[in-house]
């Protein structure tokens, strides 16, 4: 079957470059759900890697590997899938647009810049200072201008399409639910080691039920399910959680050795049983009563 694609392009980006995103919506958008993954981008500028001082494969270890795969049945279910092209390392969407690290740039950032929180502390900020190894991207000092270009071209366009998407879905439907869609590598010591993990910012971000429906449809297909341990919610979901407004945001991290083989970046043939399971869930999720979103 074929389905609505949208893409949002630059022309400054170049003819080579892909769109920032893409939203791949359903023939019939019938449930009040949206499925982002905001980190399973994986186009890297060629002047990118020619100034990164890691290789490529390093540099691609900070991806969510293939999340918007594993949710691409979400369109026959009738629930809309927005996913960016542009890689976390680059670009972080699940970031404010302007947590940066003044040690990073050879100029004086403008006063608005946030470079005081822990994400930018940790060297994680929009721009990120390392990879999820802890090795340094650069080796050399960035310029403003080069953020605020990543900024406007990548992450405003992306946040746009989803800030746009969710407002469309609460007037067609009275509220939304957004399921902020990611993957995690395997914790250091972790002894019960979870399938998923939910962040809803500790019941800030969505109804409770929500985040309990979630659960139950996953933990009903085996999976184990932890929530907010160590996971949270980022910035989408608690930038766009107002469940007041009848938004409700849950981050749903998924485990990589599930259906990846994280040293390489590759797809395991179990990825397949993996997609499976989560069609049924999305299949669930088309069938259930969510008015109580609207409530």
């Amino acid at each position: 079957m074929d389905l609505p694609i949208e893409t949002h392009e630059k022309e400054a980006r170049g003819p080579d470059a892909p769109p920032p995103f893409i939203l791949r919506r359903p023939l019939t958008h019938s449930v009040p759900l949206v499925l982002s993954s905001a980190h399973s981008g994986r186009h890297y500028p060629a002047s990118f890697l020619a100034e990164s001082r890691l290789d490529p494969l390093t540099l691609r270890r900070s991806e969510d590997g293939f999340v918007e795969e594993l949710f691409a049945g979400a369109p026959e279910h009738g629930i809309p899938l927005l996913s960016a092209t542009f890689p976390r390392v680059y670009c972080d969407a699940n970031r404010e647009p302007w947590e940066l690290d003044p040690g990073m740039f050879d100029e004086k950032l403008p006063e608005w810049v946030n470079s005081a929180s822990p994400r930018v502390g940790a060297g994680l900020g929009t721009i990120a200072r390392i990879v999820a190894s802890g090795e340094a991207v650069y080796g050399h000092r960035l310029s403003f201008e080069d953020a605020a270009a990543r900024v406007r071209e990548l992450w405003q366009p992306y946040h746009d399409a989803l800030g746009g998407l969710i407002q469309e879905t609460v007037r067609r439907f009275g509220a939304c639910l957004l399921v902020d869609c990611h993957s995690m590598p395997a914790l250091p010591g972790d002894r019960q080691r979870a399938d998923m993990i939910l962040g809803d910012a500790h019941g800030t971000a969505a109804a409770p039920r929500a985040t309990r429906l979630i659960e139950e449809s996953l933990t009903g297909l085996g999976y184990k399910v932890r929530r907010n341990d160590p996971y949270a919610g980022g910035y989408v979901t608690r930038h766009y959680g107002r469940p007041r407004d009848r938004v409700h945001v849950v981050q749903l991290e998924i485990a990589r050795a599930l259906y990846m083989d994280e040293r390489r970046i590759e797809r395991l043939p179990i990825m397949a049983a993996l997609r499976d399971d989560l069609d049924r869930m999305m299949a669930g999720w088309s069938r259930e009563d969510w008015s109580f979103l609207d409530a």
